[in-house]
């Protein structure tokens, strides 16, 4: 087992299968420093966005903003103000494990949660849903059947605890969920490190620290709130040693633009604290065993909470530091994942910090057959209907209910408001995705 000194020392030394032209690209990324990192980051955006109009739909959270803040007030029902997503598109749900290890299909990604609308949601998971079946060539009666589907969805997810019993899952949300149940550390490993080894292997989606980061990220894991989190999500006696093994700059998604974006190895050293015996057998499949038997292992996710682009409803009181803001939203959204969460200050910025467990996955929705889509419609808006609902009171709950149903002989139709919101932005989003491909080509050119 390497030193985490060693590990941050030897960091050109991982074998990468490619070609030389390749080898030279991996070679210069590993070497970017934070003030290069930025234009590397810019060109895999574009490239991601370019990719498809469901692409482009779910890495442009300001152009949703800039069409909302566009609109008359009350064209959209103003619904009791609640943690909301803030993003909420089909990558941002799927299964997540909770501490125990059980999965749930939950939102997944918080960083422009606040204090909101609910309706914002709904429309924002609307114009995905319809950019999704726009991308699987279905007829635009099926977009029409979806939102639909989407209202009866969220008006049931309203409903409560007490309510029937969640609708049938999707073949979308089965099969991801199969795939979550059926994951342990080595398919974490084999995705995010290199031959189930304790180390990062730098490349393509992990660069190199400089000194300054590396400092500051062997300092974060020295203080006791993290120490803290990480053991009792392994059962450990408080006791127990921590210590990071090895961490790298993690180049993921758009998000990673401009903003601090690490991944850390660590090691929990000791024995379960008694009260965690039954919590064994679940660490075990988040937490391995190091290979040369010394503890388990744990990797952390830390990334920069900026301001969110959401609208806050007026006069909401929300935690001034951003990363408590999305941890905060978290738990009250997606319980699985709020629970594994922890703000903390990295290099003078807020950062939340995350464990991340081999079952957290994300929908990936090449291609609907149109009864899938609405199935699917139906089920993701019940997942985000529950999420909010579970924030209110029951005679709140109801009269939310009944206002998102309204004029619509109970869901049999989608809201007025709700069609034509989807419909305006789709259209805006098109011409918005053909410049952008226009753009991105002429760059390539030049």
């Amino acid at each position: 087992m390497p030193t985490a000194s060693r590990a941050f020392q030897s960091r050109g030394q991982g074998s990468v299968e490619a070609a030389p032209r390749q080898v030279v690209a991996l070679r210069e990324i590993r070497s970017f420093g934070p003030e290069e990192r930025a234009a590397v980051l810019e060109r895999q955006r574009n490239l991601k966005m370019a990719r498809s109009a469901h692409a482009y739909v779910r890495g442009n959270t300001l152009k949703f903003y800039e069409w909302l803040d566009g609109l008359p007030r009350g064209t959209l029902p103003e619904g009791p103000p609640v943690w909301i997503c803030g993003d909420c598109h089909l990558g941002n749900l799927g299964p997540l494990a909770d501490a125990e290890g059980r999965v749930d299909i939950q939102i997944r990604d918080l960083d422009q949660t606040v204090i909101g609308n609910p309706t914002h949601d709904l429309v924002r998971l609307g114009l995905s849903l319809a950019s999704a079946a726009r991308g699987s060539d279905l007829p635009g009666v099926v977009t029409a059947r979806m939102l639909e589907g989407m209202v009866r969805g969220y008006a049931r997810g309203l409903a409560g605890p007490d309510s029937d019993a969640a609708p049938p899952e999707p073949e979308v949300v089965r099969t991801v969920r199969r795939r979550a149940l059926g994951r342990h550390w080595k398919q974490l490993a084999r995705e995010r490190l290199k031959d189930v080894e304790p180390a990062i292997p730098l490349g393509r989606k992990f660069w190199a620290l400089d000194d300054t980061e590396r400092a500051a990220l062997a300092d974060l894991f020295d203080e006791d709130g993290v120490r803290g989190l990480v053991r009792a999500l392994d059962g450990r006696d408080p006791a127990s040693g921590l210590r990071l093994v090895d961490a790298a700059y993690w180049m993921k998604g758009c998000s990673s633009l401009g903003f601090l974006r690490y991944a850390a190895l660590v090691r929990i050293e000791g024995s379960p604290a008694k009260e965690h015996h039954g919590k064994d057998h679940h660490a075990q499949g988040i937490h391995p065993k190091d290979p040369n038997g010394r503890g388990r292992l744990a990797l952390i996710d830390l990334k920069e909470a900026v301001a969110p682009a959401a609208p806050a409803a007026p006069g909401v009181r929300m935690p001034p530091d951003h990363a408590a803001r999305v941890v905060a939203g978290a738990r009250a959204l997606s319980p699985n994942l709020g629970e594994r969460m922890l703000p903390v200050q990295l290099l003078a910025k807020p950062v939340v910090m995350r464990e991340l467990a081999p079952q957290d996955l994300k929908l990936d929705v090449d291609q609907f057959s149109r009864e899938e889509a609405v199935r699917a419609a139906h089920y993701l808006a019940y997942v985000v209907g529950q999420a909010h609902g579970r924030q209110m009171e029951a005679g709140t709950r109801a009269g939310w209910q009944a206002e998102v149903v309204r004029g619509t002989q109970e869901g049999a139709e989608a809201p007025s408001w709700l069609w034509s919101s989807v419909v305006e932005l789709a259209g805006r989003h098109e011409v918005g995705y053909l410049q952008h491909c226009r753009r991105y080509a002429d760059e390539r050119a030049a």
